[in-house]
């Protein structure tokens, strides 16, 4: 593929294709805390935006450099991401049923939770190495770099929706973030297994 106007447009597309899980992340995110930060909500948007980059330049690295030990890990990503989406989801249910010992404990969603959500989301972006591999080092860079920026306005759009509703929802509003977040899990597993 060359420099064009259909370069761009595949790059945005993938994005947006990409961009889904995170989107609905976000949503659960703005949904278990609808007082959230304008800052916080830049931070998680941006967050998402750079795994969403470097999940692809990682897959171009592994077509280009060990292509038969990656395409053998290919089979766990729908696992890994159910795991840890699992886990998020239903911490963040268990934590809206369980009473806590302190009223002053913060909810939200805190670094390594993120950490994991970005992992998760854009962990089948590894396989988008694959469908970039006759780009030269270059041209993956950039499409990359669209695919966070697609991604970063998605996901603030997604944190802005989960407000809105975690506000209007109050106390229903951890329990429904945590469903959404094993749904997105077992929609990955489900996907990608059968």
């Amino acid at each position: 593929m060359s420099w064009s106007l259909v370069f761009v447009v595949n790059s945005i597309l993938l994005g947006v294709g990409l961009a889904m899980d995170a989107f609905s992340v976000s949503m659960a995110n703005g949904l278990n805390e609808p007082n959230m930060k304008k800052r916080k909500m830049l931070g998680i948007a941006g967050t998402f935006g750079v795994f969403q980059a470097l999940m692809p330049m990682v897959g171009w690295i592994c077509v280009h450099m060990i292509v038969e030990y990656f395409s053998a890990f290919e089979k766990f990503i729908p696992w890994i991401a159910l795991i840890l989406l699992g886990y998020i989801g239903g911490h963040m249910i268990y934590e809206s049923v369980c009473p806590r010992d302190s009223e002053e404990e913060k909810t939200g969603v805190g670094f390594w939770a993120l950490m994991v959500q970005g992992v998760a989301t854009s962990i089948d972006a590894l396989s988008v190495g694959f469908t970039i591999a006759e780009y030269d080092w270059l041209m993956a860079l950039v499409c990359s770099l669209i695919i966070a920026a697609v991604t970063f306005l998605i996901c603030i759009g997604g944190l802005f929706i989960g407000r809105k509703f975690g506000i209007k929802l109050a106390g229903k509003a951890q329990i429904l973030g945590g469903v959404i977040l094993i749904g997105i899990g077992l929609e990955i597993f489900i996907s990608n297994v059968f």
